[in-house]
Parts: structure tokens; sequence; C-alpha cells
């Protein structure tokens, strides 16, 4: 993800183009911190490497998530992720190829914390997924009370073969490994690229992003 503290970095295109020779298959950013015209030009510069591109709503207001949709189908994005205003939100991108996958439990503040159950978040993924959702958005390291992977397996149960992804708080190979394990298709990871805390002896964006993917494999 190209965002740092839950935002786009707003050298976005230059940090494209600098770890462009990665061949990332998979890279996003915010709906917050630059302007749609940026976002227009960060997608289209993402989907010209050949790689997925996502969009993460950060507001929890109903109005500003669909507003946000609108710019992502606009856009043109293929993946639209996080809000709770399912319904809305499919309203706003109905007539589009993106796909929506929404946030289950209770997201709040900023930076992001999640409020959910298991049994919670099982029930809704299964609902999601019944709305024509294509797979859930977790926060399972950003969890207030549960524990992240028994989350994450519920979100899996209750998706089926439904698109996965965690977001937030993934700093080291350890999660990774646990985050596949317990049924995970992707996961977000921006700030800990940036700041380095992934391989902390290593200087540069494109040795962490290097490090990543092979921690990935």
């Amino acid at each position: 993800m190209l965002t740092r503290s839950d935002q786009t970095v707003p050298d976005g295109l230059e940090v494209l183009e600098y770890i462009r020779p990665l061949g990332l298959e998979h890279i996003g950013f915010k709906d917050i911190g630059v302007d749609v015209e940026t976002m227009r030009a960060l997608n289209r510069e993402i989907k010209d490497a050949g790689a997925t591109s996502y969009i993460e709503l950060v507001s929890f207001d109903a109005d500003a998530c669909r507003e946000s949709a609108r710019a992502a189908k606009d856009i043109g994005i293929d993946r639209l992720m996080g809000g709770t205003d399912v319904e809305g939100i499919l309203a706003a991108l109905e007539g589009s190829e993106v796909s929506y996958l929404p946030f289950p439990g209770r997201p709040y503040g900023h930076p992001v914390l999640w409020e959910a159950t298991a049994e919670g978040v099982e029930a809704q993924c299964r609902r999601f997924i019944e709305m024509g959702c294509g797979g859930c958005d977790a926060l399972a390291y950003r969890a207030a009370d549960a524990e992240p992977m028994d989350l994450i397996r519920a979100a899996r149960k209750g998706l089926g073969d439904g698109y996965l992804v965690n977001a937030g708080s993934v700093n080291n190979r350890d999660q990774i490994a646990e985050m596949k394990a317990a049924g995970c298709d992707a996961f977000t990871i921006g700030s800990a690229a940036f700041d380095g805390s992934f391989s902390p002896l290593k200087g540069s964006l494109r040795s962490q992003l290097t490090d990543i993917v092979e921690a990935c494999r």
C-alpha cells in the first residue's frame, strides 16, 4: 500500500516509479491524503505496471464512503476495501466491475481499531457474499479484545471462497506465516515498508518490499 499512518503518501507517483522494477502484482492506496486526480493517476500507473489496484476507505461516514465508492468506480479501481455501509457502497458501485471488500465488525478511530467477535465476523462475512461482495477487509491485528487469528479463521469460514484481506499493523514474517495458515488470501502493508521496520537492517524501500515478497513465498 502506498500509505503511511493510514493515508496515501503524497509522493506516491514517484514511489511507484521507484518500485516498478520489482514487478509487484497488488498495489493500493487510501481514499485520503491525495486528491481524486492524483488517485486517478496512481490507478493508471498501477494498471500500466500490470498490477491489481486497490483503494481502502478510511472514513466511517456513510456519505463520505459512498462518495469515495463513486470515485473508485469512475477511476476504474479493481478492488475497493473498507467501509461498513455495504448496501450503500454496493449501490454506488452498481454497473462497474469493482470488487467490494467491506469491513466486518466495528472499526473505529484513526489509526483504526477493530471491535469484533468471531461469531459476528463469520455471520457478517456470509452475508457479504450473499449480497454480492467479493470478500472482506479484516483488521485482525487492530482487534480490541479478540484473538486476531480467531477472527481470520471466522472470516474464512463465512466467506467460503471469497477474497480475504487482512489490513493494518503487519510488520514481520511470523505474521505473514500465521495469516496464511489461518486462511488469508492477502494482506496490506504500508508503514512497515516505508519506515524500514520489516527488515530493520536494510535501508531502501525496494529492499523492504523485496523481503516482504520473499516472506510471502
